[in-house]
Order: structure tokens, then sequence, then C-alpha cells
């Protein structure tokens, strides 16, 4: 009976194992204006399943495939579809919005967010298209799978022009954790996972007025990291605060490094905070 048990259970596993899928679907498959040699965007779900979805935005020059294992293993084992979303993420904000431009222009890095994310800013810093932008990429993605997929129920996560925010957890780390955030301040989305999501200052060193306005997102779909030996960790913390994040969802880590390891990436990339990243799926996952 025991070696019957193990067998139905070995049975049960690899069929498992075989529903799920895992894609890389290169950005110009889904809009012909898109560039040939972008990264692509990785997709694993089960089609069998109607799971929430899990949309990530890599950091500055990150790769949605090479990302953190240990994270997306997380992920879906707490029951979530996966994308990482390919996006131009070659340039953050930092970069873009300082000095004379800063000065020139207040509020630069809310217009670079607004282009990146939208494709629609007023005097953008940045020379993204609107058919670059994330929201638009994400869409189309959708709309892809939906018409190559139909197995797959990809349908009931596009609403519209969009999509379907009640259904999708946004998480990034570092510049693609910003996006979320900045995403989620205007999107009613089922849970934002912002892993050391930047600093945006306006010209006079104060941090950005895009952090202070009100949230369409509730503040208990939230939850934030980093990591106390960052360079940034006091603005972070107060980046957090100013998002209106409860102060039991901003997760200050402090464990070791990894060797080798640095602060601004520990959140996502240490596997001791598998603990943490489980419990912050759970309260964002959406109700069936």
């Amino acid at each position: 009976m025991r070696r019957l048990l193990l067998g139905a259970a070995l049975l049960l596993a690899l069929s498992a194992q075989a529903e799920e899928r895992s894609l890389r679907v290169a950005p110009q498959a889904t809009d012909a204006r898109l560039k040939a040699d972008e990264s692509p965007h990785w997709v694993v779900y089960d089609p069998a399943v109607t799971e929430p979805l899990l949309v990530w935005l890599p950091g500055t020059n990150g790769h949605p495939a090479s990302g953190p294992k240990g994270l997306f293993q997380a992920v879906r084992s707490a029951g979530f579809r996966l994308v990482g979303l390919s996006y131009l993420d070659d340039v953050a904000v930092s970069q873009v919005c300082k000095g004379p431009r800063l000065q020139a222009h207040p509020t630069c890095a809310a217009a670079f967010r607004q282009q990146r994310v939208w494709g629609d800013a007023t005097a953008a810093p940045i020379d993204d298209r609107p058919e670059d932008a994330i929201v638009p990429r994400l869409t189309r993605l959708l709309r892809h799978l939906a018409e190559q997929d139909p197995a797959g129920q990809w349908v009931g996560y596009v609403d519209g022009d969009e999509p379907r925010w009640s259904r999708i957890v946004l998480a990034g780390q570092s510049q693609g954790g910003g996006m979320a955030a900045f995403i989620a301040k205007t999107r009613a989305v089922a849970g934002v996972l912002d892993f050391s999501g930047g600093w945006d200052r306006e010209a006079g060193g104060e941090l950005a007025r895009w952090y202070r306005r009100a949230s369409v997102t509730p503040p208990e779909r939230w939850h934030a990291t980093y990591h106390v030996q960052e360079t940034a960790a006091d603005l972070l913390a107060q980046s957090y605060r100013l998002l209106g994040i409860p102060p039991a969802q901003v997760h200050a880590l402090d464990l070791p490094l990894r060797p080798g390891g640095q602060p601004h990436g520990e959140g996502i990339a240490n596997a001791a905070y598998a603990p943490l990243w489980q419990q912050m799926l759970r309260t964002v996952r959406p109700e069936p």
C-alpha cells in the first residue's frame, strides 16, 4: 500500500509539473513597432488554472528571465501566474533627473515615470515612445497570450484597453519597484510589492511630490522592503511613509548580507527572506 501511495504521489507531482508552462515572448511579437533585440518577456503559468497574476518589473538593466529565482518560486508556490515584463529599463530616474535638468524641470521624476509607465507625459525627459511604455506593453502581451493560447484563459486578465488590475499584483525592485508604486497610485491593483523602489527627488532635494498623491490601491494592499545597510535606507523609509504604506508592512531588512551581495539587492536575492516573501504574497493575493 505504501508503495502504491508513493507511486500515486509521484504521478500527481509529475502531472503538476507537466501542466506548468514557461514561455519567452519577444516584445516585437506583440507589437511590430518594438525593437527586435529587446529582452523577452518571461511567462510561467498553469494553463488549466485561472490563478491571479503577479507582474514583475526588473530594476535598471534587469532582464525578466534572469530575475530572482527564489522569489519567483515563492510566487508560483503562492498560487500566482508570473509575468516578468521586458521594458526600457536601461536608465534610471536618478541618472536623468539631476543637476541642471532637475533645476529646470523640478517635477522631472514624475514626468520620467509618467512617460515610462503610460507614454503620455508632457515634456518628458526621456525618449521613450508611447508604444514603449510599460502598461501598453503589458496589455499587448496579455492580448497576445490570449490569442496564441486560448486554452490558457488569458482573456480574463484584460479589461478593455488595460489589464484587469483587480487580478494583478505588481512587484518590482529598484526602478521596477518605483514603477509598480507609480501605477498603483492611479489604478486599483490587487497588491504592490516594492523592493527598494527608489527615492525620486525634486530640485530642492526633497522627495518628489508624486509620492504624496492619494492612492486608489488601498494601503493594506501594499508591502515594501529595504535593507538597513543601503546607502539610501533613510530615504527609502521616508518614501514609503509618504506613499502611505502602513508601518507594519514596511520591512527593514537587517540579516547579514550574502557573500558578495549588495544591500540594494538583498530583498529579492537572499533566500533567508523566503518566509517574508511568503507572508507578503499571502496578504496581497486576491480572493478568487
